[in-house]
């Protein structure tokens, strides 16, 4: 019996959910012994394990139990796979070596791991990292290490990740720490953390952040703050902190920005709310609030305005070696 209720937490780790109920259960192993001296079960050779529709396919593996003869961790070895299939739904992972601990419910995946979330056979969710670990209870994955992830039309890059999914295999909030790099198409954003709330579809940046986005004709955007935030549904942006916007042969400064797409959707009209200047060659134009329009290209600026004119001309200078405009006096 102890056997048994050991190998049935070993097969639901996969889903993150611990079973309430007892399933069928097929065990399939060349070999199975238990080392009392050790404390573990062990199983060797072609190691399978399924219930309802979930399995774990691995060379080996083994249970420890402690002195109290509680259950403790069960182990996969030798680059084990465990996958769930559901309708029309499958969820996989791999890694060098699994371990569950069967007291804390925290799923952990060492060495080259590998999640996947299929859709029929498209995957719509694929983390890559050095170490996973999933919590059964909170339904939260933490990827450490040369964190990557393809979501839908997303690609991202960390050094670590936190990331909750829904029992659809769709993910709920991803929060990026450390060197974080978010791509999709076009646009492409650094901050040293990111955030993403599905419900919201709002993707926040902070932290040194940097954002560039490429038009069709080849000509790029690039923004950078302290703080920016892209809200998916209305595919605007807004930037705080610091702001510094390079289009072109224009460069900009505020303290905050809205962006707004065009009539293709893409980014057109930039607004920046304060104090802000915009420079284009010699001239740079400071105003309370400053509109740059990327198609047509030109800008607005608006309150207390004042332009700047660098560099005019020096003219020839007389004997006393004043130089610049006069009135001849």
């Amino acid at each position: 019996m102890k056997k048994l209720l050991i190998l049935i937490a070993i097969a639901a780790f996969s889903t993150g959910i611990m079973m309430v109920q007892a399933s069928d259960l097929i065990i399939e192993s060349k070999s199975q012994t238990f080392s009392e001296s050790d404390n573990k079960i062990k199983f060797n050779g072609n190691v399978k394990v399924t219930v309802d529709d979930l399995k774990v396919v691995g060379d080996s593996a083994d249970v420890n139990m402690t002195g109290e003869q509680k259950l403790d961790t069960a182990t996969f070895y030798d680059k084990p796979y465990a996958y769930e299939v559901k309708k029309n739904k499958k969820r996989e992972v791999k890694a060098n070596i699994l371990k569950v601990s069967l007291i804390t419910k925290i799923v952990r995946a060492e060495g080259d791991t590998q999640s996947v979330v299929f859709d029929g056979k498209n995957p719509i969710v694929v983390i890559n990292s050095d170490v996973q670990e999933y919590n059964t209870n909170t339904s939260v994955m933490t990827a450490t290490g040369n964190v990557t992830m393809k979501y839908k039309d997303i690609d991202t890059f960390s050094d670590k990740a936190i990331i909750k999914m829904d029992k659809n295999g769709d993910v709920k909030t991803l929060e990026l720490i450390g060197n974080g790099r978010v791509k999709q198409k076009a646009n492409d954003s650094y901050a040293d953390r990111f955030f993403y709330d599905s419900s919201t579809k709002i993707i926040t940046a902070i932290g040194d952040t940097t954002s560039n986005v490429t038009s069709d004709d080849g000509k790029k955007l690039t923004l950078k703050s302290n703080m920016q935030e892209f809200m998916q549904n209305k595919n605007t942006f807004s930037a705080s902190g610091n702001v510094r916007v390079w289009y072109d042969d224009y460069y900009a400064i505020g303290p905050k920005i809205n962006v707004y797409p065009g009539k293709d959707g893409k980014p057109n009209d930039v607004y920046f709310v304060g104090r802000s200047s915009i420079s284009q060659g010699v001239r740079t134009i400071y105003a309370d609030k400053i509109k740059m329009k990327l198609k047509p290209k030109d800008f607005q600026a608006e309150g207390n305005t004042r332009t700047v004119i660098k560099n005019i001309g020096s003219g020839d200078g007389d004997s006393s070696g004043s130089s610049g405009m006069t009135l001849g006096l």
